[in-house]
């Protein structure tokens, strides 16, 4: 399975972004589905994750801002980003794994498939 990342760029704070991740197969049944993000100097930490049915997790920090969602027609994950801020600015990677794989969905070594990854700027 290949994950194949679009999307990001720089913004100013308070601005929106979506990003975008197109899979080589239909991963999306029987399968998790998950974006993270890793800023210099950071661990990767995980953003928002999408279950297969439905079931939507996000970190507290992004809360009420971002909203992850799929198309399965298109076999596609979005990461719609509103009310951007600084601290927002990372690389951001989605991520998948089958949905019987343990770990929670926070945890990047729970993840099999990656993609590429896109850097996402917030300026102030």
């Amino acid at each position: 399975v290949q994950l194949a990342q679009s999307g990001g760029g720089s913004v100013q704070a308070g601005g929106s972004l979506r990003l975008s991740c197109a899979a080589s197969a239909s991963t999306y049944s029987g399968y998790c589905m998950g974006w993270f993000r890793q800023a210099p100097g950071k661990e990767r930490e995980g953003v928002a994750s999408l279950d297969s049915d439905g079931s939507a997790y996000y970190i507290d920090s992004v809360k009420g801002r971002f909203i992850i969602s799929k198309d399965n027609a298109k076999n596609t994950l979005y990461l719609q980003m509103n009310s951007l801020k600084p601290e927002d600015t990372a690389t951001y990677y989605c991520a998948g794994r089958e949905t019987w794989a343990d770990g929670s969905w926070y945890e990047p070594s729970s993840y099999k498939y990656w993609g590429q990854g896109t850097q996402v700027t917030v300026s102030s």
